[in-house]
Formats: C-alpha cells, sequence, structure tokens
C-alpha cells in the first residue's frame, strides 16, 4: 500500500479513488457551514432594512398627529391654520420617506438571500472533480 505523502503518480486509481470518497463529505460540510454563515449575514441586513421601514412607518405616525396638533398650534400664528398643519406634515412625510428609502436600500443589499460564495466554491469543487479547473 502507498503512502498518502506520495504525489497521485504514485498511487493507484484505487486508492485515489477512496481518498477521494473521504474528502467529499468533509468538503461538502465545509460548504454547507459558509452557505450558514453567509446566509446568517444576509439576514441581519435584512433585519437593518426592516427597522428601517419602522422608523418610516414611526416617523409617518407622527405625521398625522402633527396635522392635528403641534402644526395647529405651531404655526397658527404666522399663517393661517390649515396652511400651518400642511407644513409641518410635509416636512415630517419628508423624513418618514427619507427613512424608508435608506430602508429600502439596506433590504436591497441583502439580496438574493442565496450564500453565493458557497455555490461559487461548490461549482469550483465540480468543476476540479470534472477535471476541468482551471486553477
Amino acid at each position: 500500500m502507498t503512502s498518502q505523502h506520495n504525489g497521485p503518480e504514485s498511487q493507484t486509481l484505487g486508492a485515489l479513488v477512496h481518498q477521494l470518497s473521504e474528502q467529499i463529505p468533509e468538503l461538502v460540510r465545509s460548504e454547507i457551514r459558509l452557505a450558514q454563515a453567509e446566509v446568517a449575514q444576509k439576514g441581519k441586513r435584512v433585519g437593518v432594512g426592516i427597522g428601517m421601514f419602522s422608523v418610516a412607518g414611526l416617523l409617518a405616525f407622527f405625521a398625522v398627529a402633527a396635522l392635528v396638533t403641534t402644526a395647529i398650534l405651531g404655526l397658527a400664528h404666522v399663517v393661517d391654520a390649515w396652511l400651518a398643519a400642511l407644513i409641518v406634515a410635509v416636512v415630517l412625510l419628508a423624513g418618514a420617506g427619507v427613512a424608508g428609502l435608506m430602508g429600502k436600500n439596506k433590504v436591497a443589499e441583502a439580496t438574493p438571500p442565496a450564500p453565493e460564495r458557497a455555490i461559487d466554491g461548490i461549482k469550483e469543487d465540480i468543476a476540479t472533480v470534472k477535471g476541468n479547473h482551471r486553477g
């Protein structure tokens, strides 16, 4: 029997197949671990984006409340009451729009949720096994 330290040229085909059958499960497990880590990282980015959407919703709620109270009370002395309420509402809705766009961009950064690096690694592994590796 030949030693594993010798080059592949000196090993029999049976020995090489045996080594391959021992190494493939570990390779698959490591690719699965990489995929899990990549999906978890993208999930965190999606969470930040959803949080930004929540901020946008909260600011929109404040805009509705401002239509009734702050706008009327704060600016009613300078302009007509309806115009004061409209000005405050537009400013708060603009803030909600900015937060919403920021949240959308955070979610877009995390998509697609597929583990791209792991998929590329598996494709390279398949090419290597088939003998098409360009390493």
